[in-house]
């Protein structure tokens, strides 16, 4: 099986998927976004520098809103 017919399979169950919760996606990108916000509390290193919860968060966020837009 080539890689684009995997990858196509990929991406139509993860869409099927997501049609049904519509929501899922912008709720795990706030999730993340507070995570980040809790570990600004706590010193971790470059994980409290970096904001990578916070960034993660807010792509997690657009994409879904974009999907729930979209489906």
């Amino acid at each position: 099986m080539s890689m684009n017919l995997k990858l196509s399979k990929i991406i139509d169950r993860l869409s099927n998927y997501l049609a049904d919760r519509k929501g899922l996606l912008p709720l795990v990108g706030v999730l993340l976004i507070l995570i980040n916000l809790f570990f600004q509390m706590v010193p971790l290193g470059w994980l409290t520098t970096s904001n990578l919860f916070l960034h993660l968060g807010v792509i997690v966020s657009i994409i879904g809103l974009m999907f729930y837009w979209v489906l």
